[in-house]
């Protein structure tokens, strides 16, 4: 039944133009939808809280819709169906199956126990989370870990600044070394960026942020930890920590080794399914992270899941979201790659020099700076695509300027809430234990004030060379 489906869209006139058009030829105007879903994720949650919550999947079908329609009109039927196969197939899929088997089997692990909250432990925990970030994924070490940071500090009087330096490290900066750590990264996998690359190249920057971050929280929280005076006499005592649920950790090594899997083992066997390639060791890897998922789900007792309050509401919201996302970024990311040829050359000449080379330190601002509101792994393609495209010409030549690209998604996706999807589970989990996060627009008074400085620094120390 397969095989017939995907010769049949494999016959459909049109499919293999639909997923390169010319985006020299398009308008500006083909990326309000895209605009428009991401101006929705920014506001909706601000003003209209209840309705989003409630309805964000129609929001997200609603602007898919408005970019489909009209290019259907204009295109085509097979055009449109094949954009549509492009950023399932190639984009989403895997992108949304990785975050799944993670979110999935991080939450039948459970830390249970009881510790108070000190300067040292809350340092120590937030070092943990960077590191298990790259192994596990943002996503699968917030999720881990902060319950128990939440817990650790529930007598304390001011915690909120424990949460918001937990999503700079965990849910974003601690991401930076390995394609399964951050979703930008897994992007730029998919799209022939090395494994290995990412790990040996990022890993200056990533050591380099996380340890002024980790000595900034340290003296920060020591001052609240002071000014608390002695901490009140916690009801519950000291209990060991165990750990349930633990052969989770091997179905995450099992991800682990199936993505790397699909970057080494090339057969030369694949399918093109509506002008989409499909390799099969892409097939292999996805079918084997929905299988670890499931396993996790079959054999993970109850009770373990319980306890860490698990629910599929997270992963929900970002799968619907995506979906959209990745359908009606399709244009914008035409228009950018149409270069100086395309309604968007003004940020073309942005991070190009005069001679038409990249300026990488403008790459890094710039890529980050849209990643905090855009959300950055659709960013990290966007810029990707309007440097090079070719994962060999940017590993090569282009280094410096993948690494300007992959820094500014990576990091400056902790800028505020929206930035990567780890920062609205985070939120939500520190809300529903009581914990009164900032709004918005106070969450990004605390990224602002600290992680623009740290930034300009990293600009100084690893970009200079692009002035």
């Amino acid at each position: 039944m397969k095989k017939h489906l995907f010769l049949a869209l494999s016959l459909l006139p049109g499919f293999a133009l639909a997923a390169d058009f010319d985006g020299a030829t398009l308008s500006l105007a083909w990326a309000l939808p895209f605009v428009g879903i991401l101006l929705s994720i920014a506001l909706f949650p601000l003003f209209a809280p209840h309705f989003w919550h409630s309805h964000f999947g129609k929001v997200a079908a609603f602007w898919a819709a408005c970019f489909l329609l009209p290019f259907t009109m204009v295109f085509g039927v097979p055009a449109s169906l094949g954009v549509i196969a492009h950023a399932m197939i190639e984009e989403y899929v895997p992108f949304i199956l990785i975050l799944f088997a993670l979110y999935t089997i991080s939450g039948g692990i459970l830390v249970w126990g009881n510790l108070h909250g000190s300067p040292k432990l809350n340092t120590g925990l937030l070092a943990l989370g960077t590191v298990l970030a790259s192994i596990m994924g943002t996503t699968g070490a917030a999720m881990l870990l902060i319950r128990p940071l939440i817990k650790a500090n529930d007598n304390r009087k001011h915690n909120v600044h424990v949460v918001v330096f937990f999503i700079f490290l965990v849910a974003n900066i601690g991401g930076g070394l390995t394609p399964l750590g951050d979703p930008p990264l897994f992007l730029g996998f998919l799209k022939g960026v090395d494994f290995f690359w990412t790990f040996s190249h990022m890993l200056p920057l990533v050591a380099f942020a996380s340890a002024l971050l980790l000595t900034a929280f340290y003296f920060i929280d020591s001052y609240y930890f002071k000014k608390e005076g002695v901490l009140e006499i916690d009801k519950t005592k000291d209990k060991p920590i165990k750990i349930h649920g633990k052969f989770n950790f091997f179905l995450i090594a099992a991800v682990v080794a199936a993505v790397v899997m699909s970057g080494v083992w090339k057969p030369g066997i694949s399918w093109h399914i509506a002008g989409t390639e499909l390799a099969i060791q892409d097939l292999m890897r996805d079918l084997i992270l929905l299988a670890l998922a499931l396993v996790s789900l079959k054999f993970t007792p109850k009770p373990v899941r319980a306890g860490n309050d698990f629910n599929w509401g997270p992963i929900l919201e970002v799968a619907k979201l995506f979906a959209g996302i990745f359908i009606v970024m399709a244009p914008a990311i035409a228009i950018l790659r149409a270069g100086e040829a395309g309604h968007l050359a003004p940020l073309v000449n942005t991070v190009s020099n005069a001679s038409g080379g990249p300026v990488d330190y403008m790459y890094f601002w710039m890529t980050g700076l849209l990643s905090a509101f855009l959300d950055n792994a659709p960013t990290y393609l966007v810029f990707f695509n309007l440097a090079h495209g070719d994962a060999v010409q940017m590993m090569g030549p282009m280094a410096s300027t993948l690494l300007a690209i992959s820094a500014g998604s990576v990091f400056m996706g902790a800028l505020s809430y929206i930035g990567n999807a780890p920062n609205f589970m985070v939120k939500a989990v520190a809300e529903d234990r009581g914990i009164k996060m900032p709004s918005f627009f106070g969450y990004m008074a605390w990224s602002c004030a600290i992680l623009l400085p740290l930034f300009v620094l990293m600009t100084l120390v690893f970009f200079s060379h692009s002035f």
